[in-house]
């Protein structure tokens, strides 16, 4: 009998292609979540699962003994995750069962922003200068010494999905910025966040989508991020493979594979965000060990032909991986946003999922509460292009965003 695969956290669009992938392919599917959790799966979810573990994940120790007692009593053959918070109880997990995983020493590092940009220097990554802010008093001292400029970046420390995330361009919004940090909503750890204040890089921003086994590093693509201005940068579009000058490249990849080690990643996948100056100068803001959101892995699955979510299932079972494109087109998500504050009354204009538009997705229904999104969470829904060119792809793409007519019923004054 095939031996069973626990995944940490079922729910959410990544881990739902992986636990379809497990299955699939004849594992056992038991997932590691909270009884909060728990209660919004979908029937079609808890239909897929095994076994479930309940837990209390906002305490490492004891979600960490619950979680490899558990893995013992079903013989786990793997342990992953696509959840960018259980990261670190994925690398202990599977460090004390003997199973590959990252390194656990490091990945903290790999959670918190903190310690990433400390690992970052340690390991002579080029990242913006970090640092640490106790009060809003020490974010306006900061300005009294000499060579501080504005604009900065104002960040929590562990939260995701660009949650409390400001870009501060005025000093008389600093006490603002920093509570936005401090209070920044997280999956499972309360408020009270530490808050960062961090070099505002100015440039053109990338993710490197990578695969790493055994140590030995991969990078699938560079992925080009449309984002809103503004404040509070939200994430537009994704579009990969991005073709820039070998030299360029291979200095992004060069500095990507340094910010892979840094934070211990030697199994598994990771997304690392990166700023190019208009010098052609990368600055690796941040890596995450897991597979890039915002529907990363289906561009990377409909534009290169490689299946990440096989990839990362071979990993966590000590597979060789398959990770050699098997075609060489582009493909695109665009994200549709709420145009005013108000009520959802309709969304007209979609397209129907085809060959060239594999995913149309809407989120949010009429009568919901929207507005301007100002974090990730806040979008209404998607579509994913594909197409043979990046040209013909941004067209197409381009074209069918502009057919949809998103309206909104505003709230009363």
């Amino acid at each position: 009998m095939t031996r069973p695969v626990l995944l940490l956290e079922a729910a959410g669009p990544e881990s739902g292609h992986l636990a379809r992938t497990a299955a699939a392919s004849g594992h056992p599917v038991h997932t590691v979540t909270t009884t909060e959790a728990l209660n919004g799966y979908s029937p079609a979810l808890r239909g897929l699962l095994a076994g479930t573990l309940t837990t209390d994940l906002a305490d490492p120790q004891q979600a960490l003994a619950d979680t490899v007692a558990y893995a013992r009593r079903i013989n786990a053959a793997a342990v992953l995750t696509t959840n960018e918070y259980l990261t670190p109880l994925a690398a202990h997990t599977c460090a004390l069962l003997d199973l590959p995983g990252n390194d656990p020493a490091a990945a903290h590092a790999a959670r918190d922003k903190a310690a990433m940009a400390a690992a970052f220097t340690g390991a002579g990554v080029t990242a913006p200068r970090t640092h640490t802010l106790a009060t809003p008093a020490a974010l306006r001292a900061r300005f009294l010494r000499p060579g501080m400029r504005l604009p900065v970046v104002i960040k929590p420390a562990d939260a995701a999905g660009s949650q409390g995330i400001t870009v501060l361009a005025r000093l008389q919004d600093a006490d603002t910025a920093w509570q936005h940090a401090h209070t920044a909503p997280g999956m499972y750890a309360g408020a009270a966040r530490t808050v960062l204040l961090q070099q505002y890089i100015p440039g053109r921003e990338y993710s490197v989508e990578s695969f790493t086994q055994n140590g030995k590093t991969t990078h699938l693509a560079i992925t080009t991020k449309t984002t809103t201005r503004g404040p509070h940068r939200v994430e537009l579009a994704h579009t990969l493979p991005t073709r820039l000058p070998p030299t360029v490249e291979q200095t992004i990849h060069q500095e990507a594979a340094k910010a892979v080690r840094a934070v211990g990643i030697r199994n598994g996948a990771s997304h690392t965000e990166v700023i190019l100056t208009p010098t052609g100068r990368p600055y690796v803001i941040e890596t995450a060990a897991r597979i890039g959101a915002g529907h990363i892995g289906e561009l990377l699955y409909h534009a290169l032909g490689i299946n990440p979510w096989t990839a990362l299932l071979h990993i966590a079972l000590g597979r060789p991986a398959h990770l050699t494109p098997a075609r060489h087109h582009h493909a695109t998500v665009r994200f549709l946003t709420s145009p005013a504050a108000g009520r959802l009354t309709a969304v007209t204009g979609l397209p129907r999922p085809g060959p060239d538009t594999p995913l149309v997705r809407l989120r949010a229904r009429p009568g919901d509460p929207v507005g301007p999104a100002h974090t990730n969470a806040g979008r209404l829904g998607s579509l994913i292009v594909v197409g043979p060119d990046a040209r013909t792809t941004a067209a197409r793409a381009a074209q069918l965003h502009d057919d949809i007519r998103i309206e909104v019923e505003p709230d009363p004054a």
